[in-house]
């Protein structure tokens, strides 16, 4: 009787074994699935980016017109669906991201930003995938973690309310770093210099938006960079009020990288392109 009694015991806690883990199965399960759905249903992300802002409103103690949170509830509100107002990367786990946004310090009605976009029929970004060192190998992931798309965007203050200036893309993918506003002293022309990493040539890469005919024009879009081995650097080669850049050059033998040389490049207004002043044929778009 002993023996039965004890392999009675023995098959229902096996069963209530089962049982839980076919519970905790489901609910795993559940939350993929839910976490999936939000992923690929815009609806549901406005939702949360809307929680998420009036969470922010209850945390913030003093607000003006046109203030960050307006800002990102008209892009919420204006943008096409899976559009968010990107945050810069943090300086140290217990900062808080603070928005990609900067307003303009000789007229605070201009405020820039940068807004991503998530590729149409795929599923949503998240900004936590798109900005950071480790996020700048986005590019190589083999993860389906949705294509962003970078725009710089001017907006600007009118009673009140927020409308759009101009918006320009920024040819990057993941990575984002931080936006900041550069003087080119040459000609005292404002820029505005987008910054993102680049992991895998262990350096960074900077989109800088001058504003060569005004702040309310489209801005001129050059490239510049620096790694281990590479680097281009803003220049004045042929005195205009377009920036050209010099393009260096490193000989790298495996033991040690040291500078070789120095191309200049200058902007073709003609074609709309940058230009090696040696070699006519050998151009860039930016």
């Amino acid at each position: 009787m002993t023996k039965y009694f004890i392999n009675f015991l023995i098959i229902m806690v096996s069963l209530t074994f089962l049982g839980g883990c076919t519970k905790e199965n489901g609910d795993n399960e559940k939350d993929q699935i839910s976490q999936k759905d939000i992923a690929y249903l815009p609806q549901n992300d406005a939702e949360i980016q809307r929680y998420n802002i009036e969470i922010r409103k209850k945390q913030t103690l003093q607000r003006f017109p046109c203030d960050t949170i307006s800002l990102m509830e008209f892009v919420l509100d204006n943008f096409p669906e899976g559009s968010y107002l990107v945050t810069e990367d943090r300086t140290s786990t217990y900062e808080l991201a603070e928005p990609a946004v900067l307003y303009y310090p000789s007229d605070r009605n201009y405020v820039f930003g940068v807004v991503a976009r998530s590729k149409p029929g795929e599923r949503l970004i998240e900004v936590k995938n798109i900005v950071g060192y480790d996020q700048s190998y986005i590019d190589l992931d083999s993860t389906e973690l949705g294509t962003a798309f970078f725009y710089l965007v001017l907006f600007k203050c009118e009673n009140g309310f927020f409308k759009v200036i101009w918006e320009t893309p920024i040819p990057s993918h993941g990575g984002y770093n931080y936006i900041s506003i550069q003087k080119w002293h040459r000609y005292s022309i404002d820029f505005i210099k987008t910054n993102f990493h680049y992991a895998q040539g262990v350096g960074n890469i900077s989109y800088n938006y001058f504003l060569v005919d005004g702040l309310e024009k489209a801005p001129h879009l050059l490239m510049t960079y620096e790694g281990i081995n590479f680097k281009r650097t803003i220049a004045d080669v042929n005195y205009d009020r377009y920036p050209d850049y010099f393009e260096h050059i490193y000989y790298d033998d495996g033991s040690r990288i040291t500078p070789s040389d120095s191309i200049p490049f200058i902007w073709n207004q003609k074609d709309s392109v940058y230009q090696n002043l040696f070699n006519k044929k050998h151009t860039r778009p930016y």
